[in-house]
C-alpha cells in the first residue's frame, strides 16, 4: 500500500519450490490469505513445484490434438492438396505444440511422445499406402520423407539453438543475459542432476 500496490486476494497465489516435502499453507499478508499451489500457468507455460515440463508437454500435445479436430473438415477435404494440409500442420498445429519449447529438456520419453503425436497426425493427413493391391499404413521412414526429415524434434532443437544465439547477442545489462551468465554460489545437492526440469542456467557450481 505504501508504494501504491494493491493485492487482489482472489487473483493472487504463490508457489514454493523446494526439494523438501511441504504441506500447503496459506500466506498471510496484512490479513489477506494468499493460497499456496503446486502449479500454475503463466503466459501459456505451466510452472510447478518440481520445475518439471512433463505436465506442460502433455497439455501442449492435447492442445495440438484439439487444433487438429477443429480443422478436421479441411484435413478430410478432397478438394485441398496434401501439401496444403501439411503446410497447415507445420504452421499451426505444430507451432501450438512447440510453444515455449526452447526451455524444454528433451528426455527420450518426451521425444517419443512428441514423435508419436506427430506421426499419428501425419498418417491421418496422408492416408494409407497401396502396395501389392493391399492398403497399409505408412511407415515412420515414409512419413519422414514426406516432411523431408524435418520432424517436430528437429524443429525444437533448431528453435533452442536459435534462442541460444539470440541470448548470446544480448547486451550484458539484459536480465536474461545476467541469468544466463549467473553462477550459483551454493553447492549442488548430492546425486545426478535432474533431467525433468526446464533449462534455467547454463552451469552450476560444484565447489
Amino acid at each position: 500500500m505504501e508504494v501504491g500496490l494493491i493485492i487482489n486476494e482472489k487473483k493472487t497465489i504463490y508457489l514454493k519450490s523446494t526439494k523438501k516435502e511441504t504441506r500447503n499453507e496459506s500466506l498471510n499478508i496484512n490479513n489477506l490469505q494468499i493460497e499456496q499451489v503446486q502449479q500454475y500457468k503463466y503466459l501459456g507455460s505451466i510452472v510447478n513445484v518440481s520445475n518439471s515440463t512433463e505436465e506442460e508437454i502433455k497439455e501442449r500435445i492435447a492442445l495440438g490434438t484439439k487444433a487438429y479436430y477443429a480443422n478436421l473438415k479441411f484435413f478430410k477435404s478432397r478438394l485441398d492438396t496434401k501439401q496444403s494440409k501439411l503446410k497447415l500442420y507445420r504452421t499451426v498445429i505444430r507451432q501450438i505444440v512447440n510453444y515455449a519449447s526452447e526451455t524444454w529438456v528433451l528426455k527420450e520419453t518426451i521425444i517419443q511422445k512428441l514423435l508419436v503425436f506427430e506421426r499419428k497426425i501425419l498418417r491421418r493427413i496422408c492416408g494409407p499406402t497401396k502396395g501389392k493391391q493391399i492398403w497399409r499404413v505408412k511407415t515412420n521412414e515414409e512419413l519422414d520423407k514426406l516432411i523431408k526429415h524435418k520432424n517436430i524434434i528437429n524443429q525444437i532443437k533448431a528453435q533452442k539453438l536459435s534462442w541460444f544465439g539470440h541470448v548470446q547477442k544480448m547486451p550484458d545489462t539484459r536480465t536474461v543475459k545476467k541469468i544466463f551468465n549467473w553462477k550459483p554460489l551454493t553447492k549442488r545437492s548430492q546425486g545426478n542432476p535432474s533431467t525433468d526440469g526446464r533449462i534455467t542456467s547454463k552451469r552450476t557450481s560444484t565447489k
